[in-house]
């Protein structure tokens, strides 16, 4: 398990000593971690590995919540499960887009 925070962290962290311009959601990241309110809600997210696996197969993930649903309400405020297809997720603002190089759709 692994707090949303620490996780963003590490990678602008990773971004810092690398070449930053390698990461693209470098920029995104970093003002999301220095905003209070977003830190506030990546302090309170966790994401869980199964198998040493970041990401896993829906039945496996289907059967990770089951395994928790009973600790909703209790130690859990609420579990969701995010799609890695990102045409289902949020993208990054396109004022990070372009500074990352990406084409947008103007351009």
């Amino acid at each position: 398990m692994k707090c949303q925070l620490d996780a963003v962290a590490d990678y602008v962290a990773e971004a810092g000593r690398e070449d930053a311009s390698q990461y693209p959601l470098y920029e995104w990241t970093k003002e999301t971690i220095a905003d209070p309110a977003k830190k506030q809600r990546h302090l309170k997210s966790f994401a869980l590995r199964a198998k040493e696996k970041e990401v896993y197969p829906k039945n496996e993930a289907d059967a990770l919540e089951a395994d928790l649903q009973p600790l909703v309400g209790r130690v859990i405020t609420r579990i969701s499960k995010h799609d890695t297809n990102p045409e289902h997720n949020p993208q990054m603002p396109e004022r990070y887009r372009k500074e990352a190089g990406e084409a947008t759709p103007n351009t």
